[in-house]
């Protein structure tokens, strides 16, 4: 269980960082210049902990995913980038991949 907090952990410092590096503006902006490297710092340390436990295949799909399901949505929604049907349903698809690894992983333990 605490490999998933670690997890969880790695993917939300992840989006933190990949958001400073978008409001950095090419690293034009010293503090989310300075805050992207924090981010993806704790991130991969809370990943590194994270694969104690988890699979690095299910590990990395989630982190993966999760991040890139979360950081279209941060775009779509705080810096209005554009929605379309067809982003819509390549978000859909990342999920259910993500949720196939992560039952595929889950199948190996009984």
């Amino acid at each position: 269980m605490q490999s998933w907090i670690c997890l969880i952990c790695a993917i939300l410092f992840e989006v933190a960082g990949t958001t400073s590096m978008k409001l950095s503006f090419g690293f034009t902006k010293l503090l989310p210049s300075i805050l992207l490297f924090i981010f993806y710092g704790f991130s991969f340390v809370a990943f590194t902990l994270a694969l104690k436990e988890i699979d690095v295949g299910i590990a990395y799909a989630v982190w993966a995913g999760t991040g890139t399901f979360l950081v279209a949505v941060i775009g779509m929604v705080c810096f209005r980038e554009p929605v379309s049907v067809m982003k819509i349903c390549s978000i859909c698809l990342i999920i259910i991949g993500v949720m196939g690894l992560h039952l595929s992983g889950l199948e190996s333990m009984q």
